[in-house]
């Protein structure tokens, strides 16, 4: 199974082709995670989330946006908008909203979501707004999280870029933590190093695929990942074993993450 578990609802609906257009980007794809943009209006936002995700419920899951410091995090409220939804999961969006990971609001926010076994995935949103607070996009932040709540499924979007390091020591450190590989093909010596440092730390099983669409599609990521040897094939650099880049692209992150669809 294909799982691309970094999507996004586009912040204009209107102005796309809709979740057609996603689609039809992802014909080899059985399934998308579709991730609420940040917005000032959890429940607009949520809402658009909704009508995108409503007429493909076999292929598209949507993550509901929440912002812990001013929306209703009580595991009753959580619930409703889940099961109301039959949103999937939830993401949040902590250097874009300016809030510590770690927050007292957002600490009841990841107990509620334990509760109800329902994965939270931390968005770095890239490229940053300039009044975004990159000190809240660092990984390391995550881990008072996962010890407190080590049942919590966590991904963390991206590698956690620009923090990779950091992203690497969590997925190494906790059970529960995961990753989205989500690439730009053109970026030849960044994928190198990141596929590389994940493969000698040996966390490739922690990595689930993503295309990060619109910014990109699954094709050509596919393509570039199962072609990775050959991005350097002209340099003594080390190698990856094909099998594990596989793994990542047909991993069924569903599975990994307890999503039932």
């Amino acid at each position: 199974m294909i799982v691309d578990c970094h999507t996004h609802l586009p912040k204009v609906v209107e102005q796309t082709g809709g979740a057609s257009e996603l689609l039809a980007s992802a014909e080899m794809i059985d399934a998308c995670i579709v991730l609420a943009h940040a917005g000032e209006n959890s429940e607009e936002v949520n809402k658009k989330l909704l009508g995108y995700v409503s007429s493909y419920r076999d292929k598209l899951l949507g993550f509901a946006y929440i912002n812990p410091i001013c929306d209703a995090i009580t595991p009753k409220a959580l619930s409703n908008l889940i099961e109301k939804n039959n949103f999937k999961g939830f993401v949040v969006y902590c250097c874009e909203d300016k809030f510590h990971p770690a927050h007292s609001r957002a600490m009841r926010f990841y107990a509620a979501a334990q509760e109800l076994e329902v994965p939270v995935f931390f968005d770095n949103c890239q490229p940053l707004s300039s009044s975004a607070v990159l000190d809240y996009a660092q990984s390391y932040l995550l881990d008072e999280i996962a010890r407190k709540y080590p049942e919590l499924k966590m991904v963390i979007g991206s590698m956690g870029r620009p923090f990779v390091n950091q992203t690497i020591a969590m997925l190494a450190k906790h059970e529960n933590v995961y990753a989205d590989l989500t690439i730009k093909p053109d970026n030849i010596w960044q994928i190198y190093n990141i596929v590389v440092s994940a493969n000698e730390s040996d966390v490739m099983d922690k990595l689930l695929f993503g295309s990060g669409y619109p910014a990109g599609s699954a094709g050509p990521c596919i393509e570039t990942l199962l072609g990775f040897n050959k991005l350097l094939a002209d340099t003594s650099l080390p190698t990856v074993p094909r099998g594990s880049i596989r793994n990542i692209v047909e991993r069924d992150s569903l599975e990994v993450l307890g999503i039932n669809i």
